[in-house]
């Protein structure tokens, strides 16, 4: 056998070989495309049968408001009539004043802003620091905690009261606003909604190179945590602040006429022995005012940061 029989490649023929190789295998920018969804990345448009669900559900939830409103601006005798009014009255400003009067609205909003702001703003604040420690902390007893953090939801607030009416006693808080802000300080509903966020959306890298550039627990909170963790907190703060806003059953216990907050001080107007509804619907309207105002101001913002935590996700 010669050595003219062996096939010899050569160096030119080395690069088409590759290059034929390279065509038959897809590319990374190729490989992307093809293993992608074929929805990715294409903007979806609602339907009519969409909007006409929507329209729906939006005219559901707007109805007790609008039906609050109707009958805050009529008078009692045409509020128990069969069938109800459904259209707005002439009676509106002149019941909305009545309650303001009769249930001092003026002060009872004040104290309910202070209440509801501080209680907020502590449920957030606490809330975030346990709900980082116990996602990215490791110390002893941590999932002994988290679990009798969970277990007090368990517990009804009820069986608490007489206690906790002692203690606020004990202290000198009766019928003051400390004894409504102190016991609702934090929530474990609000830890456990804290940790369950930054368990997926803060990365342990993070934190890790936080350690490494000798930055302190503290520190890492501050400047690491805190960016990450705004739209859950923005979304706690909406939730805690309502609550508390609403909130009856602690405040009707420890509080008196002298010093309500709203829920509290509509029980004023509906305690005579003729109850006027239409007078009783004007002051639940006010008290809902400032929830709604809120919600317009801070709205989209709160939204805005529910979707952009959702696309960290």
């Amino acid at each position: 056998m010669t050595t003219d029989s062996i096939p010899v490649q050569t160096a030119d023929a080395r690069p088409a070989v590759a290059q034929k190789a390279r065509k038959g295998t897809p590319s990374g920018g190729r490989r992307r495309q093809l293993f992608r969804h074929p929805g990715a990345g294409r903007q979806h448009h609602a339907g009519p049968v969409a909007y006409i669900l929507l329209g729906i559900a939006a005219l559901f939830s707007l109805f007790p408001l609008y039906w609050t409103m109707v009958a805050a601006s009529t008078d009692n005798t045409r509020v128990t009539q069969t069938p109800p009014p459904f259209l707005p009255g002439p009676n509106l400003l002149e019941n909305l004043g009545k309650a303001w009067q009769d249930a001092a609205l003026g002060k009872a909003m004040l104290n309910s802003l202070i209440v509801a702001g501080v209680i907020a703003l502590s449920t957030v604040l606490f809330a975030t620091l346990a709900g980082f420690a116990f996602a990215k902390l490791r110390f002893k007893g941590r999932n002994i905690l988290l679990m009798l953090v969970i277990g007090t939801m368990m517990v009804p607030p009820q069986l608490g009261v007489v206690p906790l009416f002692m203690m606020m006693t004990e202290l000198g808080w009766g019928q003051k606003l400390p004894a409504v802000i102190f016991p609702t300080l934090v929530s474990a509903v609000g830890v456990f909604f804290m940790r369950q966020y930054l368990s997926e959306a803060l990365p342990d890298e993070l934190v890790e190179a936080g350690r490494v550039d000798g930055a302190h627990s503290l520190r890492i909170f501050w400047s690491i945590v805190l960016p990450i963790a705004r739209p859950p907190m923005a979304v706690l703060f909406m939730i805690t602040f309502v609550h508390a806003w609403n909130d009856f059953f602690w405040p009707f216990i420890v509080l008196d006429m002298s010093n309500p907050t709203v829920p509290v001080a509509l029980t004023q107007i509906s305690a005579g022995y003729v109850r006027d509804q239409s007078v009783i619907m004007a002051g639940a309207l006010l008290g809902t005012l400032p929830l709604l105002a809120l919600f317009v101001v801070f709205g989209r913002q709160i939204v805005g940061g529910i979707m952009q935590g959702a696309v960290k996700g």
